[in-house]
């Protein structure tokens, strides 16, 4: 497992080209912080939806990706950056896509598959500084 330091992410965040988005909206859990710190980089509205795949372990857990907490407000017409920490198989991401048809969506993670994608170099599990492990 790779340890990454929260100074490492935010030099790789500030020197990334992101798109203008009325909104970024980060998937819980792992998407919180990175979603939290790109809408502070773009100066734009945040928000978050909640959707469960994999386990603890990384590991999926259910045949699809499963909606536990959906966005509550109107968006219509808007650009979304949807935001997570890591995409393997694309199959969250594509799930939250779902959830917001009809919009201009993007995606961005830290790690993996997505239109952007801030550490593309990256292939190993990475020890993110803001999720607790009991290795840490």
């Amino acid at each position: 497992m790779i340890k990454i330091t929260f100074p490492e992410i935010k030099k790789a965040l500030d020197n990334f080209s992101l798109p203008l988005v009325d909104i970024v909206i980060g998937i819980a859990e792992g998407g919180l912080v990175p979603a939290a710190l790109t809408a502070n980089k773009l100066g734009c509205e945040l928000a978050s939806i909640k959707i469960n795949y994999r386990d603890e372990n990384n590991n999926p857990q259910f045949e699809k990706p499963e909606v536990i907490r959906s966005f509550e407000g109107i968006i219509e017409g808007k650009s979304i950056l949807l935001v997570d920490d890591v995409s393997v198989t694309g199959k969250t991401l594509e799930e939250a896509r779902n959830l917001f048809k009809g919009n201009r969506i993007t995606t961005f993670v830290f790690k993996g598959k997505a239109d952007y994608v801030l550490l593309p170099d990256l292939k190993d599990c990475v020890n993110w500084p803001w999720k607790y492990s009991k290795n840490s």
